[in-house]
């Protein structure tokens, strides 16, 4: 397998595709090609074990580590004992035909750990072999920075550095950032909105000299490895939901996907493309709706900052989405052409439209349907959860689960994609449900919000002072 840009501009391994973030064009990595599963192959696969599961779907894009080291790292990403449970990725029932995925069990109580589990593993391999080591560099609305830092804590050959938005995550997720004191992991406050943190990052990333000469790595969605490593959870949970219902391999189960930056959904779009029998893929936005808009009208039109509403689903909060240039890719046939002068439209204009185009007859045709919610439909659907099956539901998941219950098909299943533990939202919980809830937290994160923390502030024009910042503290 080899792995393109979608700017046209790099053919690489897939242990480079791992080390690059941005392309020099600005661009995404992207398989060349991508499997197709028959019936009988997804019979097989039907009745794996989530490690056997994600071997099976993982080597067909690993084209540089052998099986059995392949193997022992995603046995060593994915063990009851850093998620909790057997099944890494259990489904619950939450009505009828209603299931939700349970994707929170990792270390840091959200869906970035399967990911980035395995990406913190991949890199200390990849970089052993190389006898190097990487500076890692992400921006976070919250919960990406904080499973990026447990994915390579421990890792003497990795330092990350964390851009995140000062005051606009909640206490919990940002205590699990800020009370880590570990000397290779750099917390940075940055005075705006988490676009202002991602665009940093990708002024960075553009920056070939300064990228290379520090040796900067990247553990955010922009990375293909953990787009490839989420497609193995929607797999896991069609399967699931197909043995509890008695139903066919080739029986659809719909998926509800509450996504901000389109990285969780390309997964599901991608296993659906692979033949994972997926149906309809409903796409969850908060009032923060940038893609919502172009699933139904065709254009994508870049938010100003200041535009940006600060909701109780902040990992939703954003202006654009830095997956979502893959997902066009696709759209136009993968013609990087194209894909560069969208791209220049957003840069120069603000936005692109394709509305009257064959492209956007694509994108209808892709199985995507879009939806938003607001916050008293969070709530209501937060309360709705609790009331009738006793089991509490982030915001995020809120706002897959409300479309779900509103874009559901007869006969067809659906499922849900729960994407964080409520306890990281607890203010949020009790005002939904009521002051007198109970929120148990694992042991390791009592009284989180009280321990010592570590990190610097910086203004989000401080581009060079922050340039300065990494160059200081980076492993050479």
């Amino acid at each position: 397998m080899r792995y393109i840009s979608t700017r046209g501009d790099l053919e690489v391994s897939f242990s480079d595709s791992v080390l690059w973030g941005l392309t020099p064009k600005g661009g995404l990595i992207v398989p060349r090609e991508f499997p197709s599963y028959s019936s009988d192959d997804l019979m097989r696969m039907k009745e794996m074990s989530y490690q056997e599961l994600a071997f099976t779907i993982m080597k067909e894009f690993v084209d540089d580590i052998p099986e059995n080291d392949l193997r022992e790292l995603i046995n060593k990403s994915y063990s009851k004992e850093i998620f909790n449970t057997e099944d890494i990725t259990p489904i619950s029932k939450i009505g009828d035909g209603e299931y939700i995925l349970e994707l929170f069990h990792g270390p840091t109580l959200a869906f970035k750990d399967i990911a980035l589990q395995f990406l913190g593993n991949v890199f200390d391999y990849i970089l052993e072999k190389m006898n190097s080591s990487t500076n890692i560099l992400t921006a976070t609305s919250g919960d990406t920075g904080s499973a990026a830092i447990e994915g390579v804590r421990g890792k003497k050959r990795l330092r990350i550095f964390v851009l995140t938005p000062e005051g606009r995550m909640s206490k919990f997720q940002t205590a699990q950032m800020y009370s880590v004191l570990d000397k290779n992991v750099f917390n940075i406050a940055i005075n705006g909105a988490f676009d202002d943190c991602q665009d940093m990052v990708k002024k960075i990333s553009e920056d070939n000299d300064f990228r290379e000469r520090n040796r900067l790595g990247y553990m955010n969605s922009i990375n293909w490895t953990r787009v490839l490593a989420q497609i193995v959870y929607y797999a896991k949970g069609v399967f699931e939901v197909q043995k509890v219902n008695n139903l066919s391999i080739d029986s659809e189960v719909d998926v509800a996907v509450p996504t901000g930056n389109f990285g969780d959904i390309l997964a599901g779009y991608y296993a659906k493309k692979m033949g994972i029998p997926i149906g309809k893929l409903i796409l969850a936005t908060n009032e923060n709706n940038v893609l919502d808009i172009f699933f139904k009208t065709g254009v994508y039109k870049i938010r100003k900052k200041e535009d940006v509403i600060v909701t109780d689903s902040p990992s939703m909060d954003i202006t654009s989405a830095s997956n979502f240039e893959r997902f066009v890719y696709d759209v136009v046939g993968q013609n990087p052409k194209i894909v560069q002068d969208l791209w220049r439209q957003v840069k120069e204009k603000g936005f692109f439209d394709i509305s009257g185009s064959e492209y956007f007859q694509n994108v209808k045709k892709r199985g995507i349907i879009s939806g938003s919610t607001l916050k008293k439909e969070r709530y209501e659907t937060i309360k709705r959860v609790y009331d009738e099956r006793n089991i509490i539901i982030d915001p995020h998941t809120a706002n897959g689960v409300f479309l779900a219950m509103k874009n559901k098909r007869k006969g067809v299943p659906i499922l849900c994609l729960a994407t964080a533990s409520p306890v990281k939202f607890e203010e949020t919980i009790k005002e939904a449900l009521g002051e007198d809830v109970s929120l148990e937290r694992p042991v390791k994160f009592k009284d989180i919000e009280k321990r010592e923390q570590k990190f610097i502030r910086m203004g989000r024009n401080d581009f060079e002072e922050l340039k300065k910042f990494i160059e200081k503290n980076a492993l050479k």
